[in-house]
């Protein structure tokens, strides 16, 4: 009974989570619905000018708002799901634009997410608001004036309690609509983004192919140094000292038939080395992966790193699944350098760190108020933390600029 409770209760989280991912899906594609809409018209305003001399002036303009919004409308499916990849840069003169075939397969996008993508954005904003006003309506249907439409499909002014109740039945209606069809609808709405603006057959991916090659070959490049990180931990620290043990213990063995004091007192600088060995193999433990991850997860691991950090930092985390302990161990350790970086060269006075798992992905923002200034051949661990995010095939931005305010924007898959 009980195992039936918890799968029941698992089924339903699984639902509301979906619903809401798509309800923030849809909201995003209406955003970029409706800059697709006007774009569409401007398009239209320069093919009937077009003959008087006007809308060739407005083309290439029109044409260059039709490639940013393409871009950004790849950066926001891909926020969401897996990577697009982007063809290569289009041309804006006219004739050219229109024999290039990723203008065509973008203005194909374009008439397709200004229509069918508009009208989902918009049902899919207005079925949450419609399952609320009815949802509630018994809350508050006596504050209703009389006459006045009481429902989300026009009924009139409820007069009673049965009126009312039925009211409320109409929202909860609304609410399966909801959980049943968004996420439906926002897959429906991303399908001519993922289908037209991810790079065709015909397009050459031998740049994607060199970045992965590069970005395994740091990675592997990454690994060996962790290796050998981990290597002189452990031969100068800990076995350092666990030597000093054997040999203590040796000595204090052989002085205690004849200087019991002498011995008590080897013990104790035995013990005391034992106790640093330990010490030291926990410190190598936590630099692999630090077991905070797997007791309290990646929000309490940052929460600690931010107690432990010598500026005052805030923590903003809102990662509602668990990504992959790689990706995880990788977000720590990105933001454990981080803070230590601004700890000894920002002089700054604050620091805040924001964690979203949104659609697929982990977002890292790590912000402080220092003097800028910061780059990655520093000396500041910058470039050791590119190539972490690389091997997961993330990306990393810095804005650092003299004066600061000082920005590092990371976005690692979630793994799973």
């Amino acid at each position: 009974m009980a195992t039936s409770t918890s799968s029941v209760k698992d089924v339903a989280v699984r639902t509301l989570r979906a619903a809401g991912s798509a309800t923030g899906q849809l909201a995003g594609g209406l955003g970029t619905a409706t800059l697709a809409l006007a774009i569409l018209v401007l398009l239209a305003v320069a093919a009937m000018t077009a003959p008087i001399g006007v809308g060739l002036l407005i083309a290439p303009a029109a044409l260059r708002a039709v490639h940013a919004l393409a871009r950004r409308e790849r950066e926001r499916l891909t926020r969401w799901g897996f990577e697009i990849v982007a063809p290569d840069p289009a041309p804006t003169q006219l004739r050219a634009a229109l024999a290039d075939p990723t203008t065509r397969r973008e203005l194909h996008w374009l008439v397709r997410h200004a229509t069918v993508g508009f009208l989902l954005g918009l049902l899919g904003l207005w079925l949450p608001v419609f399952a609320f006003r009815d949802g509630t309506f018994p809350l508050y249907w006596r504050l209703i004036p009389k006459g006045a439409s009481s429902t989300s499909i026009g009924i009139g002014s409820a007069q009673a309690w049965p009126d009312a109740i039925a009211v409320g039945l109409l929202g909860l209606g609304w609410i399966a609509i909801v959980l049943g069809l968004s996420p439906g609808m926002a897959r429906l709405q991303a399908a001519p983004g993922r289908s037209l603006l991810a790079a065709g057959p015909d397009t050459d991916l031998s740049l994607r192919v060199a970045e992965l090659t590069a970005t395994r070959a740091g990675a592997l490049d990454a690994h060996a140094t962790e290796l050998r990180r981990i290597e002189r931990s452990l031969h100068d620290g800990a076995q350092n000292r666990l030597v000093s043990v054997t040999v203590l213990l040796g000595a204090a063995r052989r002085m205690t038939a004849r200087d019991p004091a002498a011995a008590d007192e080897l013990l104790e600088r035995a013990q005391s080395a034992a106790e640093g060995a330990l010490a030291e193999l926990r410190t190598v433990v936590r630099g692999i992966l630090p077991p905070v991850l797997a007791d309290r997860g990646l929000a309490g691991a940052l929460a600690g790193l931010a107690a432990d950090c010598a500026v005052p930092c805030q923590i903003e985390a809102d990662v509602p699944e668990r990504c992959a302990a790689s990706v995880e161990a990788t977000a720590y350790f990105v933001v454990a350098e981080a803070l230590t970086n601004i700890a000894k060269h920002s002089n700054a006075e604050q620091a805040t760190v924001t964690v979203r798992g949104r659609g697929g992905r982990l977002l890292l923002l790590i912000e402080d108020d220092g003097r800028g200034g910061a780059e990655e051949g520093g000396g500041t661990g910058l470039g050791g933390i590119r190539r972490r995010v690389a091997a997961h095939d993330g990306t990393l931005h810095l804005t650092s600029p003299p004066g600061g305010p000082t920005t590092l924007e990371v976005d690692l898959p979630c793994g799973i």
